[in-house]
């Protein structure tokens, strides 16, 4: 019986078709596999700036002098005066997180010397930190502050600084003024009912 040496024209077109059949589905789950390392990639790089805003924030309250300020209203804006903890090379710098109204956006702002609202000839860095946030909130007692942050459909994030105490207000010493003693004035004998004068004592002539 001799040997084959080579396909028949029906196993070639079989071969077709079952390769027809199994690249798409290869195709398809090497696809999958793709946007599942993209969806990893960018979770990733998120938790990474999240990560990263938390331990600025982290800094920032650390490196300050304790004169801080929180005003709350919808959310909270937390302003260090001074701050050794720069982001642009300042050797001492004022930075408030505040939460703008467009998209819940958490900021920072860095400079110095500056007043909030911001004025056009203000000079300061602004960085949005992340979006979508639902809750921004600190809380300062003595000497610690907690701070929570929550993004929308994310975990909450929460932290404690400790060891900030709020810097004491210099009283002024109160100058002590001299009283005066009134002075002796030489007094004036008072009459007799008989008209004559009484004799003044030595010590009064």
């Amino acid at each position: 019986m001799a040997k084959r040496k080579a396909f028949t024209l029906m196993e070639v077109l079989v071969s077709i078709a079952l390769l027809g059949i199994i690249l798409p589905a290869l195709y398809q789950s090497v696809d999958m596999l793709r946007d599942s390392n993209q969806h990893l990639f960018e979770y990733l790089e998120k938790a990474k700036k999240v990560s990263k805003a938390t331990q600025t924030l982290y800094l920032d309250i650390l490196s300050s002098d304790g004169n801080i300020t929180i005003k709350k209203d919808e959310f909270t804006r937390l302003c260090m005066e001074q701050t050794k903890n720069s982001l642009y090379a300042l050797p001492v710098a004022k930075v408030c997180w505040i939460v703008l109204k467009k998209d819940n956006t958490l900021v920072r702002i860095e400079g110095n010397a500056y007043d909030l609202p911001l004025g056009s000839e203000e000079r300061v860095e602004i960085n949005p930190i992340m979006k979508d946030v639902e809750v921004f909130d600190v809380y300062h007692q003595k000497d610690k502050i907690l701070v929570l942050l929550q993004q929308q459909a994310k975990e909450p994030i929460s932290f404690m600084v400790q060891g900030i105490s709020k810097p004491e207000k210099k009283k002024k010493e109160k100058k002590k003024k001299k009283t005066k003693k009134p002075k002796k004035k030489n007094q004036i004998p008072p009459k007799d009912t008989n008209g004559t004068k009484t004799p003044v004592p030595p010590s009064l002539t």
